[in-house]
């Protein structure tokens, strides 16, 4: 189950907004069932190497599983060049994408975990590098 939030135009007939508000947040859960999910699985991007899938896809939403520096073809990681492990992460995502016909320019939210702080300012050039026009939203721990 998972909690669907849609905006409601002030103007809409259900909304009850107060005049001074543009918009409204409505939300309300909704139960997802096999026939709304589909497994992604590609060679373009490294094996489920667990119980999970490389990403799921649920109406007009893809949910990408967490990515580490793995080539998709020898199943090892790269180098431990940082520059290299964050070209891999982002061409593994790529991968996932370009399998349903989509691309990094249609990602909406993604999220960074880094081990080492210290490594923030070559994360975020090659990160620009990839999402160079529009970028999603983006958290980085």
């Amino acid at each position: 189950m998972f909690l669907r939030c849609e905006l409601i135009p002030r103007h809409h007939p259900g909304a009850g907004v107060p005049p001074q508000q543009s918009v409204v947040v409505a939300c309300w859960p909704t139960r997802l069932t096999s026939r709304h999910k589909k497994i992604i699985a590609t060679s373009d991007a490294p094996a489920a190497i667990g119980p999970y899938s490389q990403a799921i896809r649920s109406g007009n939403f893809i949910f990408c599983s967490g990515q580490i520096p793995l080539d998709p073809k020898s199943g090892e990681m790269v180098s431990d060049d940082i520059s290299a492990q964050i070209r891999r992460v982002l061409d593994n995502i790529s991968g996932l994408l370009k399998f349903e016909g989509l691309s990094l320019g249609d990602v909406l939210k993604t999220t960074i975990f880094l081990t080492d702080l210290g490594n923030f300012q070559i994360v975020n050039e090659i990160y620009g590098s990839y999402f160079n026009n529009q970028p999603p939203a983006r958290s980085t721990v």
